[in-house]
């Protein structure tokens, strides 16, 4: 069998042209070496720590799902069956049907909850017991087109009272957000980003800042021609009184929103790859600056990790008038196939009064686009013209997610707002804390204490490990004789380790991203000592190269 470190070293000049590449689509460029590299090596097995999607998956909601499904197929024979075909679930009486259902078939953890969140509806939320039954049960069979569009009623209620306590921290703004359910945080991006330029509130050639650094994406995306917009990076770029990244923006950098030309501001928090949420303080200053000098700035913000962060508070909750808020379940339950996301837009918000205060000639040509929807096209909220927008206009009368997956993703939410002692959430926060730890003991280091960090990625720089081991010459070493991605294929040649370069998410160039959710809990101990073998590795060349 051939030994690993027979494999040959890619040129530089190939790693520079890599360098242009997404980090996501340089990954599987590093699969392809790491796998090579297992392949050789026998028994060595790849660990891949490049993609966010968690090993974990929420159980108790899904058993309720499929529970759910079994009561649902009965109903449907009831109204009719013959041989492979049933009705349509019928509403009178369907509640207590469930319940005589989960007297016989409830005492599973998915039971329990079924249980638990038909009283939450009732009882909490105020719900009709045989419309909330029927909704869960009709929509799990997916027999209709999603009825409103947006979002199922219930299945809005439910959704906001838990987007309510865990991105507001239990303690919302005042009035109601509209939401519209999506195929995932991807796909709220893109309707938002199309919606915001067909409705005028940013026209091509505008500004937008991007807090930095970030998901790819949100850095790809404004370079699109379609969209051809003037990129200005916010950077989280604070160091700690000890010499290392709080991942944190410094006033000055906040106080670029103060300009009126930035139309928008668009930030994922907690933060990614980073996973730090932004400080209160912070986020006050965003709040003065939009209330005293930017009163129409728009922000959207990805909130998809904020459940990892204890007391987490969105921006939606301190500016909710001028906040799209954007949140995925795909991280937290472990659900990224679902592809469940909301968007979510207050009712008394900053677009549906930039709309009405556009030029006649805008508003005349966003009549005519609306105007098959609609006898009054220019009261249509911001909202509602994205789900229409997501379907083309035209196709409006079957925009919507599935009912199936708004089913589960009221499942999820019951499931965390019927868990009073928030034992699932004390779970996944301990299993990125003890990955976190297990990482850095690789490097027989002590990880960085901060309250804010969501543990669900690590981010080293190089460099700073660097200057403080051995000095600025090795530092500069370095710079001069390796490409920032060397060390990334080095990793994957070595020791078939997938990571990913924090310079594609805007991050430092010499930046490393290592995914906590995805691997083992031993695995990380691994790779951070497989990341200080290769940082060893590149001293022990620069004292060869200095004694030539």
């Amino acid at each position: 069998m051939a030994d690993a470190a027979q494999m040959k070293h890619m040129e530089r000049a190939e790693e520079k042209a890599l360098e242009q590449l997404s980090p996501f689509e340089l990954k599987d460029k590093l699969i392809k070496i790491a796998q090579e590299r297992a392949k050789m090596a026998g028994a060595h097995q790849m660990l891949n720590a490049g993609r966010g999607n968690p090993n974990w998956i929420a159980t108790t909601p899904r058993e309720s799902f499929f529970l759910l499904g079994q009561f649902a197929l009965g109903e449907s024979k009831r109204v009719w069956q013959d041989k492979d075909l049933g009705g349509m679930p019928a509403k009178d009486g369907i509640a207590a049907r469930l319940h005589a259902f989960l007297a016989t078939h409830g005492e599973s953890d998915g039971g329990r909850l079924l249980k638990t969140a038909l009283d939450y509806g009732v009882n909490t939320l105020g719900f009709n017991e045989d419309a909330f039954v029927h909704e869960l049960t009709d929509s799990i069979i997916g027999d209709n087109y999603p009825v409103p569009d947006r979002m199922l009623t219930h299945a809005e209620q439910v959704a906001h009272a838990y987007l309510m306590q865990e991105m507001c921290g239990n303690r919302p703004p005042k009035g109601r957000f509209d939401l519209f359910a999506v195929e995932g945080g991807t796909a709220a991006m893109c309707y938002i980003f199309d919606s915001l330029q067909i409705n005028r509130l940013i026209k091509r050639g505008d500004k937008i800042a991007i807090g930095a650094p970030i998901f790819t994406p949100y850095i790809e995306m404004p370079q699109l021609d379609q969209y051809g917009l003037e990129v200005v990076r916010i950077d989280a770029c604070e160091m700690r009184t000890e010499g290392i990244h709080s991942w944190q923006y410094p006033d000055n950098e906040i106080d670029k929103l103060a300009d009126p030309a930035i139309k928008a501001f668009f930030l994922v928090n907690p933060s990614n790859p980073p996973s730090t949420a932004v400080r209160q303080p912070t986020i006050d200053r965003i709040v003065d600056i939009v209330e005293k000098k930017n009163p129409n700035l728009i922000i959207i913000t990805d909130d998809v990790y904020g459940t990892f962060v204890e007391g987490f508070r969105s921006l939606m909750a301190d500016l909710p008038h001028n906040t799209i808020g954007v949140y995925s379940y795909s991280k937290y339950f472990g659900c990224t196939g679902w592809r469940l996301g909301v968007v979510c837009v207050h009712q008394d918000n900053i677009y549906d009064r930039m709309i009405a205060a556009l030029p006649d000639a805008d508003k005349k040509a966003l009549h005519r686009r609306y105007e098959s929807l609609t006898l009054e096209p220019e009261k249509m909220k911001f909202i509602d013209r994205m789900v229409a927008d997501s379907r083309r206009v035209a196709l409006n009368h079957t925009a919507g997610l599935s009912l199936p997956q708004q089913v589960q993703m009221m499942l999820f939410s019951l499931f965390c707002l019927t868990d009073k002692g928030d034992a699932y959430k004390k779970l996944t926060r301990r299993i990125v804390a003890k990955r976190t730890e297990k990482f850095w003991e690789g490097f027989h280091l002590k990880p960085p204490v901060d309250p804010l960090r969501a543990n669900y990625y690590s981010t080293v720089d190089i460099l700073i490990g660097a200057d403080k081991a051995l000095g600025q010459e090795f530092v500069d070493y370095m710079q001069e004789t390796y490409e920032p991605i060397d060390i990334l294929i080095r990793l994957a040649e070595q020791y078939g380790t997938v990571l990913l370069n924090g310079s594609g998410f805007d991050g430092p160039l010499w930046s490393v991203r290592t995914s906590l959710a995805n691997l083992p809990d031993d695995a990380y101990a691994q790779i951070g000592a497989h990341l200080e073998a290769i940082v060893r590795e590149y001293a022990d060349e620069w004292r060869k190269a200095k004694k030539k």
